[in-house]
């Protein structure tokens, strides 16, 4: 009888009411949940062997506890490595990532002066985290150094993004921007700018400065990093 209850799985529904995570967001609030706790609430239950909280503790250690990483994982990923995560759960973790990225970007609506190569990684962050392929973006300034817009003008594979030089310029013109910023990613992880990056950089500098539109800076973003050509004398 001792063996059989030490050997029975112990749930979420065996806590004690307050450690329970629905129950103790609504007795704590949400801050005094931890990230396994959220993730519970997602998927709702675990497995046989797993209650949501272990489950959830799983998740997060095989990304390094870096929710980053985890917003990287797709739906397929979650269900193949996970026992006791379908689809339904899968797409519930995905979403809230989602919505996370999401809140983010709105937040910068406020804050869209630029004046420096940490406002461009923050206005351009929340776009290109967590992209498995390049992208690349234009931010469109005006004298005051507000953001205009920004524009993806580029979109490749894992190494590579092919940009139309001539888009850019247009789209400039048409905003009557007087300064650039050129944003891409390296889903590689390096943020050493390769040859190709600096030579499309001189292209477009060359070409803006005829238009008498300024490139002030081309940033490389990298694994929550970033590479200013301005900050290294690149410009």
């Amino acid at each position: 009888m001792i063996f059989s209850l030490l050997s029975k799985k112990f749930t979420i529904k065996n806590w004690a009411i307050e450690d329970r995570p629905r129950e103790k967001l609504l007795a704590q609030g949400r801050r005094a949940l931890s990230n396994a706790e959220l993730i519970a609430i997602l998927i709702g239950s675990g497995n046989k062997e797993d209650s949501a909280v272990e489950l959830a503790k799983k998740i997060l250690a095989s990304v390094n506890n870096n929710l980053s990483e985890l917003a990287q994982l797709s739906i397929a990923d979650l269900c193949k490595n996970f026992k006791g995560i379908g689809e339904a759960k899968a797409i519930s973790i995905v979403a809230a990532l989602e919505l996370g990225r999401r809140r983010k970007l709105s937040e910068l609506i406020d804050k869209q002066q630029v004046t420096s190569s940490a406002d461009a990684y923050d206005y351009i962050y929340p776009v290109l985290q967590d992209l498995q392929h390049e992208e690349f973006w234009v931010l469109f300034l005006n004298r005051a150094s507000r953001v205009i817009d920004r524009v993806k003008v580029g979109q490749g594979g894992l190494t590579a993004v092919t940009i139309d030089l001539k888009l850019i310029l247009k789209r400039a013109l048409e905003k009557m921007a007087t300064s650039i910023i050129i944003c891409h990613n390296h889903p590689s992880g390096s943020l050493q700018p390769s040859e190709a990056d600096i030579e499309l950089t001189e292209k477009i500098k060359n070409a803006a400065n005829l238009l008498e539109i300024s490139l002030i800076d081309h940033l490389i973003l990298a694994d929550n990093r970033y590479y200013s050509f301005a900050d290294n004398g690149m410009l």
